[in-house]
């Protein structure tokens, strides 16, 4: 029962009893029994919860124990491995203790047997010193010479075996070398020539200009020839009025200037206001014309030949080639044959076509700068494609195609080689009669300066030297040096297109007479 309702029913019966004299005695009473009662059930509680802690406590304190023990078995366990893996190092390095061991024992042995050998070769290589002083003692008593001079007639007589064993060694090597190489080179460079076929034209000092009738002379020439004298100072071409009919002739060794002069004389004829204010003002505009029209050429040069991102300097220079020739032959119809050559050439032997076709296109671009320093042209359009940012192996091959720097990359003999073919093919390039004839005797002077040769004759335009030598003062292996030789003097001494074979002749005759 809760003790509030206690309460209430003490009051009441308080209340009722009110006034009378066992009110105090039968409170006390009920009062006594009811605290007995809470303290008992607060103590029966009490132990309740007691029990229920110890045994709370117990669990825990065996959960506990069970953690600590599971933690002490693994402890233990690491430890066992632990000692068992020390114990099987230990095992370990004894057994390499021992192989160590075993192993100094055979190395003492080995080397015990060595030094034993030793001493044996020692004696014998006395023995053998002893044995060859004896032999050289017995020789030099025989022969009646001694060692030096032994050796010196051996060694002689090995250098001249040498020599000629040498020059036999050499004719049979570059024999062999053209037998294998000749016929994979002229496939190749025969089947480039024939893939490329390009027009040439051979330009000259002087351009004609046609006009409809004569009439046009008398007012090209003006009055006490001023028109004449303005259009020549103007352009700086000579102007040649003659009585050829419908032509006049522009005479100019600058063919740009002499192309300007034609373009403004067309523009001047075409207008028909013919003065010297009106031909200066037709040739400024004539000249800003050609500028764009050299530049134009380049551009489409470079878009035929499929070549990018040309500098806009290189490219103009290219167009400037138009009005360019060299021995005769049309400077930008050589260089663009040139890559065409070096395009097939690279492509036969796998390397790179663009690269080669870019180098044989710019490796002439020396001859035609504003500026005319003193350079080889080689030298000078090396600089010009360095400073244009062309990339290295390009800027080499041109400064290399005339051997005026050395080769860092393949690219620099095909362009040598293509340049050459350009150049040399027949009715390519046209040669003074005077420098034509100095050349083929300066080859003869090459092969007369030798000893031993009796006559030499350039032939087949030069492209062949015959060289006639003594056979009683020149032997067969002497014969092919004199060959190599005059090879090398005229490739380092001489300048010629193509190629120039040399061949050497040595024949014995013997004559009799009957009487």
């Amino acid at each position: 029962m809760d003790f509030d309702i206690v309460a209430a029913l003490i009051g009441a019966i308080v209340g009722l009893l009110a006034g009378s004299g066992i009110v105090y005695t039968v409170l006390n009473s009920v009062l006594k029994k009811r605290r007995g009662s809470i303290l008992r059930e607060a103590e029966a509680e009490g132990e309740a919860i007691k029990k229920e802690k110890l045994l709370q406590a117990k669990e825990k304190f065996l959960q506990l124990k069970e953690e600590h023990e599971h933690v002490a078995q693994e402890k233990d366990k690491r430890l066992n491995q632990g000692l068992d893996k020390n114990k099987q190092r230990e095992q370990q390095l004894s057994r390499q203790q021992q192989e160590l061991a075993n192993k100094e024992k055979q190395v003492n042995a080995l080397q015990s047997e060595i030094d034993q050998r030793i001493q044996g070769i020692e004696l014998r290589r006395q023995e053998v010193e002893k044995n060859h002083e004896k032999q050289v003692q017995q020789l030099e008593k025989i022969s009646g010479l001694n060692a030096e001079e032994a050796k010196k007639q051996l060694v002689d007589s090995l250098r001249d075996e040498a020599r000629t064993n040498a020059m036999a060694l050499v004719k049979d090597v570059v024999d062999e070398a053209k037998s294998t190489a000749n016929k994979e080179a002229k496939r190749i460079i025969i089947q480039t020539i024939q893939r490329v076929a390009t027009e040439h034209a051979v330009e000259n000092a002087v351009s004609t200009f046609h006009i409809e009738n004569d009439e046009l002379k008398g007012r090209i020439i003006g009055r006490e020839g001023r028109n004449i004298r303005a259009l020549e100072e103007a352009t700086g071409v000579e102007i040649v009025v003659d009585d050829t009919p419908g032509a006049i002739i522009l005479s100019c060794f600058d063919p740009v200037r002499r192309e300007m002069a034609r373009l403004a004389l067309h523009q001047l004829v075409k207008d028909g206001r013919i003065h010297p204010g009106r031909i200066e003002e037709i040739v400024s505009k004539t000249k800003k014309h050609l500028e764009e029209e050299i530049m134009e050429i380049g551009k489409r040069t470079c878009i035929d030949m499929g070549i990018h991102g040309l500098h806009n300097e290189l490219m103009r220079m290219v167009g400037r080639m138009r009005y360019r020739s060299s021995y005769g032959q049309n400077l930008l119809q050589h260089s663009r044959e040139t890559a065409n050559l070096c395009a097939t050439m690279a492509a036969e032997l796998g390397l790179n076509v663009k690269a080669a076709k870019r180098a044989g296109l710019l490796h002439d671009i020396g001859k035609v700068p504003d500026d005319q320093p003193e350079l080889p042209h080689a030298l000078l359009g090396m600089q010009l494609a360095e400073k244009y940012g062309e990339k290295p192996d390009v800027c080499n091959a041109i400064g290399a195609h005339h051997d005026e720097i050395e080769m860092t990359s393949l690219l620099a003999p095909i362009v040598q080689a293509c340049d050459a073919i350009s150049g040399a093919r027949p009715g390519a390039r046209r040669e003074a009669v005077e420098q034509y004839i100095k050349r083929l005797k300066d080859l003869e002077s090459v092969a007369m300066s030798y000893e031993g040769v009796s006559k030499a004759y350039a032939i087949q335009a030069g492209r062949e030297l015959r060289v006639m030598v003594e056979s009683d003062r020149v032997t067969d292996a002497e014969a092919d040096s004199i060959s190599l030789s005059i090879a090398d003097r005229i490739q380092n001494e001489m300048t010629y297109p193509g190629q120039v074979k040399i061949v050497v002749i040595r024949e014995k005759r013997s004559m009799a007479v009957a009487k």
